[in-house]
């Protein structure tokens, strides 16, 4: 199951020396309903390995603002602490899974 990911814990998880992915979505957004089983399934697929997670950017604001994430949904790619690479809009599993796979 996709972690919360909320302002109070960003940083931290981003820290962690994981490798970090986190989908900014709103309830309303309609791409963002279609992501959302596939960031479940990734997040089960890679429990262990990576840290997978939803950010509410109704709720939050701290990393929309930070990324200046424009569009939603939005999903950022952290590897060692660092915003490696971004996937605006929705995509295939298969696109987003071999975003995670280059950061392990």
């Amino acid at each position: 199951m996709a972690l919360e990911i909320t302002d109070k814990n960003a940083q931290e998880l981003i820290a962690s020396g994981k490798p970090v992915v986190i989908d900014l979505w709103a309830p309303w957004c309609g791409p963002c309903r279609m992501v959302a089983p596939i960031i479940e399934e990734l997040a089960t697929e890679y429990d262990g390995r990576a840290i997978i997670g939803k950010y509410n950017v109704d709720e939050e604001s701290d990393l929309s603002t930070e990324y200046s994430v424009r569009n939603i949904p939005t999903i950022l790619f952290f590897k060692e602490g660092k915003l490696v690479d971004k996937q605006v809009g929705a995509s295939p599993k298969t696109t987003i899974e071999d975003r995670i796979k280059a950061l392990l």
